[in-house]
């Protein structure tokens, strides 16, 4: 059985389990997925019965459009016309870095796509991202192919999309924008920041936006992901996570090796032969956090939690219980609930391994194979990379995980694109500069953000931004999680979540309503 190369699908914590295995499994932004949508769709007007919701479409997509003769692909999409009225917008959400297929639940009402599109009398359309799903402009994802998997090549799918697609509908071979139609790009988390990009590259194309989480900013060194964690987990579970991390980490980097193979040993983990790999799989339960929802309490962090600091039928005081009681607890966490069923009939040592380049899953360009193509962006665009805390600060992961160990695995996974040494990796620097990052100066795009998401400072709600926003670039903010304003639900269960849902949707109808075809 081959490493797992399993992670969070989009917007479903699906599998915690199975999903934390690999050191290519660190979390990634993503969109929540709708469970329990009904594909049977009617007309809200005059009551007629519409093409089932999970109907797919396709469109002739560029290949490359720096190169047009290269020719096209089919790119899936998705429609519900359900509330369209003549001459109302089209609001057009991405998919994102997965199977959009998994996603087609934002159609409907219960999202702020769907709702979006029932209060301006518009239709929704989903559009699959290219190189996720089944959208692919080469039959494999190797790095000859990732040449056109860029940034830049998924900003111009949006413009060629809403210029050139024949929406199957009544009157949708004439809703091209920006001369025909009012068009909405609907985003969130990196289809957030793709939504901020696209309206920062394609002024006048899109008459408004709406951004949740978007993570604007490209950060390779990106230890802050665990800053909103730490700032609102409990403060005993939080004071013993730092407690174990800070002892294992003066373990590992004692060259005491008795000493170091009695902890791997203690958690059954003693054939785990490099020690960041070893590292890494502490790091796995704090990113399970971004997947909470206002709505849907609970998950395996609060579990863990509940484990660490109930003793004897009490609650630790704010300050845990301390070291000994606390890696105690960690270690029969781990042994008796964690491991269970984590990596099937492959070893530990196997499973946990980052080091093992003969290992297929490295070259596995399978189409369909989400975790590669994203694993590409990060590589070459993002970084993203959660590691360890500097030295002066609190850290609830291990600082043995640097951005080198990502870095490495980059190599391990696309060794034609990197030469070593040295390996030259992304320029995020690049990225920031062309796209604005948290000081973009994009107009007409709302941004929507949650105060306990852990992408929060990649966003334009960073502390310390010196971007304040506008009346043309709102920045809202409420006491929620990763991309949570996207659902409905999120809002009936969060005053300032619904508060931010509502005065998105007043700007977006302002903007629509200033808004005139172009010639």
């Amino acid at each position: 059985m081959a490493r797992l190369i399993i992670s969070f699908v989009p917007f479903l914590l699906a599998g915690l389990v199975s999903a934390i295995a690999s050191p290519w499994s660190h979390s990634r932004p993503g969109m929540r997925q709708i469970d329990a949508v009904s594909h049977e769709v009617f007309h809200k007007t005059n009551g007629t019965k519409l093409p089932p919701l999970n109907t797919t479409y396709y469109f002739d997509q560029l290949i490359d459009h720096d190169n047009p003769s290269l020719g096209t692909f089919k790119q899936r999409y998705w429609l519900s016309y359900q509330y369209y009225e003549p001459g109302g917008p089209i609001v057009l959400m991405n998919g994102g870095e997965g199977d959009a297929s998994s996603l087609i639940g934002y159609l409907t009402n219960l999202t702020m796509v769907g709702y979006t599109a029932e209060q301006l009398r518009g239709a929704a359309v989903l559009l699959e991202h290219r190189f996720f799903g089944e959208s692919n402009p080469y039959p494999d994802l190797s790095v000859k192919s990732f040449c056109v998997h860029t940034i830049e090549q998924a900003i111009n799918d949006h413009e060629y999309f809403v210029k050139n697609v024949q929406l199957p509908m009544l009157g949708g071979d004439h809703v091209s924008a920006p001369n025909e139609a009012a068009w909405i790009l609907f985003g969130g988390s990196y289809s957030g920041a793709l939504t901020s990009f696209t309206m920062t590259r394609k002024p006048g194309l899109f008459a408004a936006g709406y951004a949740s989480s978007a993570v604007v900013q490209a950060i390779s060194d990106y230890w802050a992901y665990y800053e909103p964690i730490r700032e609102y987990l409990a403060p005993n579970c939080t004071a013993d996570i730092e407690a174990v991390v800070n002892y294992m980490d003066g373990v590992l980097t004692s060259g005491n090796a008795s000493a170091i193979k009695s902890l791997k040993d203690s958690f059954g983990l003693g054939a785990v032969e490099h020690n960041d790999d070893f590292a890494w799989i502490f790091a796995n339960v704090p990113q399970s956090w971004q997947s909470y929802a206002l709505s849907i309490p609970g998950g395996p962090m609060f579990e863990f939690c509940d484990a660490m600091e109930v003793k004897d039928g009490k609650v630790s005081g704010p300050n845990g219980w301390g070291l000994d009681h606390a890696l105690a607890a960690w270690i029969d966490y781990y042994n008796s609930t964690y491991f269970a069923g984590l990596c099937g009939s492959t070893p530990l040592s196997s499973c946990f391994s980052s080091y093992d380049t003969q290992d297929p899953s490295w070259s596995n360009t399978t189409v369909n194979n989400w975790i590669r193509s994203w694993n590409w962006l990060t590589c070459t665009q993002f970084g993203f990379w959660h590691d360890g805390a500097p030295a002066d600060r609190p850290s609830l992961v291990s600082r043995l995980i640097t951005p080198a160990y990502f870095e490495r695995q980059c190599k391990n996974n696309f060794p034609e694109a990197f030469s070593s040494p040295p390996v030259t990796f992304l320029d995020a620097m690049d990225v920031n500069k062309q796209y604005g990052g948290w000081n973009t100066t994009v107009e007409r795009v709302v941004f929507l953000n949650g105060r306990r998401d852990p992408w929060r400072e990649a966003t334009v709600a960073a502390d310390g931004t010196t971007n304040p926003g506008s009346e043309l670039q709102p920045h809202l903010l409420g006491d929620g999680y990763h991309t949570g304003d996207t659902i409905i639900a999120e809002g009936l269960a969060n005053p300032s979540v619904r508060a931010a849902q509502q005065q998105a949707l007043q700007y977006i109808g302002k903007w629509l309503a200033d808004w005139k075809p172009s010639s």
